[in-house]
């Protein structure tokens, strides 16, 4: 009589994560799939659904893979999506910047893969029965993609927090989640709905009763979760009337110009706007192409101008202070600088200045030497005090940093000024991207942002991450709208530190504890003397 097998050899691989899903000569090219598949989920596209069947695709790549074997998946993902995502960065000073920051966010992406290739090796060994593979095991895979996002925008030299996947979802219905979670924690839930339904499927197709027994549940949860969180209710405080202007000018950091052609073309386009009644005038990053604070004739132009409008006027110039050079937003009224000056916190490493500049010169001394601006890191307050109102700022990149947006919520703001320079990317869809990003800054916060470049695309958002107004690309022109202020502060901007140290640094940490049970597990059995049956891969347990 012969003997049944329980399982077979084809199916071990599904239920303990010891061998990989797929074979790398079809994983490589699906993870260039995958990388290119997120493209699509951001700006121009911005097909938010995307970023779904990406991550899955990209986890499916990673089960049972070892060390190299997931580096190599991992780069050819990160290669794929952050050579076209950031394909803007080519517009500025060619295809070498383009190359280098796509090569580092790639191997970083690749060195970070292999942490999610260890959690579907050991996980399944420490919890294989269904909360394990449906719960553990997901929320392990998710934190650690979250852990990624965090390395990658803070390392090195402050790291570039570009292309998160929370931010992929502004268009969504589940954006909304922001604001208690913020957008890691959105990117978390995204991930963990992802790693969630992967494993589904894994265990349903392994054939266990258990499979069949448990409900999608873990899943259907999460799901939920993201379709019905409404967004935090912040407190209506009245309306601030601001204008805006968008003057168009040549304000590149190439273009060709007659000394303050920038201002001029501010000073132009707000010119319509004279005899209007507002409450403040905007001009956006860049807009005074020379120092106010030490050249009189610019601010006796601001000051001129504040009169004329009878308002005072939020601007940003390069300050110099000693020897250090600053990207700041001043306020300037009829009387001249009014309050606080707010340096840009977070200037561009390779962009407004070079960072550790004798070791990379010689790597690429003619591109490095153009860059001949060294702005330093500011250190104030992100707020202005615009008679009893909080104003939030952030200017250009500032942005995509969660610590500038929620430092200024925390100090008072009622409603944020973005102040940004897009000029450098004309043609592009950097301004879009960035502007993915404001509209979510709106809904984390629970406030209105009014997004001001100096050649657009610029906007006034509402709470909610509609928008109220805005002005065409490549365009001079204005804006005066009754922006709404909103007071409270929402779970995102309380608790948002803590979601990303427990979320991030909390899966690292639970990786290794898993890690280390793994080996001493191992070890026991090896000491034991005895040979362990492996469990069989579709029995129950």
């Amino acid at each position: 009589m012969s003997t049944r097998t329980v399982s077979t050899p084809a199916r071990a691989p599904l239920a303990d994560g010891s061998r990989p899903l797929l074979r790398l000569a079809f994983a490589a090219p699906l993870s260039v799939v995958a990388g290119l598949l997120l493209v699509t989920a951001y700006p121009a596209l911005a097909w938010w659904p995307m970023a779904f069947p990406a991550v899955v695709l990209t986890l499916l790549t990673l089960i049972g893979r070892r060390f190299w074997s997931a580096v190599l998946v991992g780069f050819l993902f990160g290669a794929a999506f952050f050579s076209v995502n950031l394909l803007f960065t080519a517009r500025y000073l060619g295809p070498v910047p383009w190359l280098a920051l796509s090569v580092l966010e790639a191997l970083l992406t690749a060195v970070l893969a292999a942490p999610l290739a260890l959690a579907y090796r050991w996980m399944p060994r420490l919890a294989p029965g269904a909360l394990g593979r449906l719960v553990l095991l997901p929320a392990l895979v998710a934190g650690l993609w979250t852990l990624r996002e965090q390395i990658v925008g803070s390392w090195p030299y402050g790291g570039f927090p570009w292309g998160r996947i929370g931010v992929s979802q502004v268009n969504g219905p589940f954006a909304e989640a922001a604001s208690w979670v913020g957008m890691s924690g959105v990117t978390f839930l995204v991930v963990l709905f992802c790693a969630m339904v992967v494993e589904l499927v894994r265990r349903r197709t392994s054939g266990s009763r258990l499979a069949r027994a448990v409900p999608a549940a873990p899943a259907a949860i999460v799901l939920i979760v993201l379709l019905v969180a409404p967004q935090f209710p912040t407190t209506d405080a009245g309306s601030l009337r601001v204008g805006a202007v968008q003057g168009n000018g040549p304000a590149g950091y190439f273009d060709r110009r007659a000394p303050n052609a920038v201002l001029n073309a501010q000073l132009a386009a707000s010119a319509p706007l004279i005899g209007q009644r507002m409450d403040v005038l905007l001009w956006p990053e860049g807009g005074v192409d020379s120092d106010p604070t030490s050249t009189p004739a610019t601010a006796a132009a601001l000051e001129e101008m504040s009169r004329r409008v009878d308002a005072p006027l939020l601007v940003s110039a390069v300050t110099e202070r000693g020897d250090e050079l600053f990207n700041s937003s001043l306020l300037w009224t009829g009387e001249g600088q009014q309050g606080d000056t707010y340096d840009k916190r977070h200037p561009v490493p390779f962009g407004e200045y070079v960072p550790d500049r004798a070791f990379w010169e010689p790597f690429a001394p003619d591109l490095i030497g153009l860059i001949g601006r060294e702005y330093t890191p500011g250190t104030t307050r992100p707020l202005i005090d615009l008679g009893g109102i909080g104003v939030g700022l952030a200017i250009c990149f500032d942005v995509i940093y969660d610590d500038v947006v929620w430092d200024g919520a925390a100090e008072g703001a009622e409603v944020y000024t973005f102040q940004t320079n897009n000029a450098d990317f004309r043609g592009t869809d950097e301004n879009l991207q960035q502007l993915a990003f404001a509209r979510m800054r709106a809904i984390e916060t629970g406030r209105s942002v009014v997004n001001l470049s100096t050649v657009g695309t610029s906007q006034v958002i509402a709470p909610d991450g509609s928008t109220l107004d805005e002005l065409p690309i490549d365009t001079a022109g204005h804006m005066l709208t009754d922006v709404p202020l909103r007071t409270g502060l929402t779970p995102a901007v309380v608790i948002g530190p803590a979601v990303k140290i427990v979320l991030g640094w909390g899966s690292l940490a639970a990786l290794l504890l898993a890690g280390i049970l793994v080996a001493v597990r191992a070890r026991g059995g090896a000491t034991g003397g005895k040979k362990k049956t492996p469990t069989p891969a579709g029995a129950d347990v």
